[in-house]
């Protein structure tokens, strides 16, 4: 579920289709998108050993530790695009505002934390030119748990 109001256009991000666009200023730490409507997870040898779920591979997305969820109708949180610099922090399934993003701001997030480890993403990263690798459970929440601290630290400070 996306909370802000927003909207669906061309991406920024080369080669990317389309984009989902903030239509209203979001603050830093605010919650971007929320999980909803999670009937059921995989785990990655579940996704890849059954035929049905193998062919929906490129539509799924780690939720958390090696569980898997599947998104075949394209919501709109799959206009979330990549970037090593993303505008969102992805935490555990939740999408945050990483600054205060104003207005206009196409919302990108790190595909690292939704691949499984090791797997190397289809697409380069459109401005490094950089495969996109999969973290470990331990380094995505490693990183997504530092990256919320600090933001909410300085959240709190203002």
């Amino acid at each position: 579920m996306i909370l802000p109001r927003y909207r669906i256009a061309a991406s920024l991000v080369p080669g990317a289709g389309k984009g989902l666009y903030l239509s209203e200023a979001v603050p830093a730490g605010r919650v971007i998108c929320a999980p909803d409507a999670i009937e059921q997870t995989w785990t990655e040898q579940q996704l890849l050993g059954q035929e049905a779920l193998a062919d929906l591979h490129y539509a799924s997305a780690r939720w958390f530790e090696d569980r898997y969820t599947v998104s075949p109708d394209w919501p709109d949180e799959c206009y979330l695009n990549h970037s090593f610099t993303p505008t969102g922090l992805w935490h555990l399934g939740f999408v945050f505002a990483a600054a205060d993003l104003p207005e206009g701001t196409e919302v990108t997030i790190d595909y690292r934390h939704l691949l499984p480890p090791g797997m190397t993403e289809d697409f380069v990263d459109a401005v490094s030119g950089e495969p996109i690798i999969g973290w470990s459970w331990a380094d995505s929440l490693r990183h997504s748990t530092s990256a919320l601290a600090g933001l909410l630290t300085r959240t709190d400070s203002k």
